[in-house]
């Protein structure tokens, strides 16, 4: 899969940066215009608009009664804000469900990489059982098929017909690749402007480097690479999480008991490993980690740090870096549910 671009440089792998400002030369950038585009899937304004009404569709579920947007609230911060996601079944997942916004800047998706591509996550979901539960993609594509509105949307946008499960995973990762959220007073300050965020956040983004928390959380997303020159689409930046074992927290939290990637290649060099998340908007997609143990942003602060880093912060040091993560905060666009085909 061929990719565009939109710009910018990495520090990685010996790559050369194109230092921001108020950084020392480290990879942090204010997100780009728009995220990579695959080729084989260009942006039209019918497509994302098609996306968008499959997007809020609960017919694309088992029982017609549960949504992409069910788990990924596109009125607030793009996920349920549940310690574990609960699909069109009822049925408890195993893991917490990531927000949606910015979320095309990934190489990777799902925790632990499962999907290649957004289209493919979307192919994934819909036969998931903890999730649409659908027990096959006929299923959806009978449904949608008998749908007039539906038919002749599908045969604007994509000059064929009949519908098929990859012109629906093109259409609702089309309107996904939208969902851009930056000008975080972050940005403002990496752009230059040294009022927009406080004196306490400053110094946090300095303990952020300093305590190598921007060892990881780098770049224009804060999760490391996006497609483009260090990693291709579908190759992961991985991390192991704990990454020292054995600690409190992870008793207490339950840290270690999922396996990550492993469960999915079964190899043993991916016991404990899980795709970077970004940080941007973090202080309002609480609860945090992979099974949404931690509901204090304090805390999973301290957590990280231990985990991770094997440190113990102190409690001002913890404060300066909230505040800090706090200027990573956007304001979410309004997207009202869009009327749907009968």
């Amino acid at each position: 899969m061929k990719w565009f671009f939109t710009g910018g440089l990495y520090l990685l792998s010996g790559l050369v940066v194109a230092a921001p400002m108020n950084t020392g030369g480290l990879p942090f950038k204010p997100l780009l215009e728009s995220p990579p585009i695959p080729l084989d899937n260009l942006q039209t304004k019918e497509k994302i608009e098609l996306g968008k009404q499959l997007f809020f569709d609960p017919r694309l579920s088992a029982r017609s009664n549960y949504s992409c947007n069910s788990c990924h609230n596109l009125t607030t911060t793009g996920d349920d804000g549940r310690v574990l996601s609960i699909g069109a079944d009822g049925r408890v997942g195993t893991r917490n469900t990531p927000s949606l916004w910015n979320v095309a800047y990934q190489t990777v998706y799902h925790w632990d990489g499962a999907a290649a591509t957004l289209e493919q996550e979307f192919m994934q979901h819909v036969v998931d059982p903890d999730i649409m539960g659908l027990d096959s993609v006929d299923v959806l594509l009978a449904r949608l098929r008998e749908i007039p509105a539906y038919r002749e949307q599908f045969e604007t946008v994509f000059s064929s017909t009949p519908i098929t499960i990859y012109q629906v995973a093109q259409a609702v990762a089309a309107f996904e690749r939208t969902l851009v959220i930056k000008d975080a007073p972050y940005d403002r300050y990496l752009m230059g402007d040294e009022t927009a965020i406080s004196d306490q956040a400053q110094r946090g983004f300095a303990s952020f480097i300093e305590v190598s928390c921007a060892s990881c959380h780098f770049w224009v997303n804060l999760a490391g690479p996006i497609p483009g020159l260090a990693l291709q689409q579908g190759e992961g930046f991985y991390e192991l999480f704990p990454n020292y074992p054995g600690t409190a927290y992870e008793q207490q939290y339950g840290l270690a008991d999922d396996l990550g990637r492993y469960n999915l290649t079964g190899r043993k060099i991916d016991i404990r490993k899980w795709r970077m998340p970004g940080l941007r908007n973090i202080e309002l997609t609480a609860p945090y980690f992979h099974n949404g143990s931690v509901a204090d942003l304090d805390e999973a602060v301290r957590v990280m740090a231990k985990v991770q880093l094997h440190s113990e912060l102190t409690d001002e040091q913890v404060a300066d870096i909230v505040a800090f993560l706090k200027t990573l905060t956007s304001v979410t666009p309004t997207i009202a549910a869009p009327e749907l085909p009968q």
